[in-house]
């Protein structure tokens, strides 16, 4: 994690590791924002359990959280699944589903909430994480030099 404060360009994204390892029932919580069709047809639906999806662009095939996808590909597109009186982080979160958890900075959620960029950014840049929003960070080469033998 790059010790960098981050500015209102910086990209976040749900950091989904991040759920894995510090939050137990974050597949209730998944589950819970399933709307009522997807909470029934999960009902059964294993914590963790695997589905085939069909990328459209490329055509491979590849295992995904069926919970999450379901979420991320229907659910969120909801109207009521986010509104102007969703809280904050609650909002942001739920944007970056409704977006596929594409990484945006505060000034693109601003743009999409309609709330200014810089409350934004105070709100998911502390040192607390919540929801698992955190910068994105693409996996960068080590800029540690090998040795070089003599």
């Amino acid at each position: 994690m790059s010790l960098l404060k981050p500015t209102i360009k910086t990209p976040f994204h749900i950091d989904f590791d991040w759920w894995k390892k510090n939050e137990r029932d974050w597949h209730v919580f998944l589950r819970s924002l399933l709307c009522p069709e997807h909470q029934e047809a999960f009902a059964e639906f294993d914590e963790g359990e695997m589905i085939d999806w069909i990328d459209p662009k490329t055509a491979e095939v590849k295992p995904v959280d069926g919970i999450q996808h379901a979420l991320m590909s229907h659910c969120a597109l909801l109207p009521e699944f986010s509104n102007a009186h969703t809280a904050m982080v609650e909002a942001v979160f739920r944007t970056f589903l409704v977006n596929g958890n594409v990484p945006m900075s505060s000034d693109d959620l601003a743009k999409k909430l309609n709330r200014p960029a810089d409350t934004i950014l105070r709100t998911i840049s502390g040192t607390r994480v919540y929801r698992g929003l955190r910068p994105y960070q693409q996996n960068i080469p080590n800029p540690v030099k090998e040795e070089i033998e003599v």
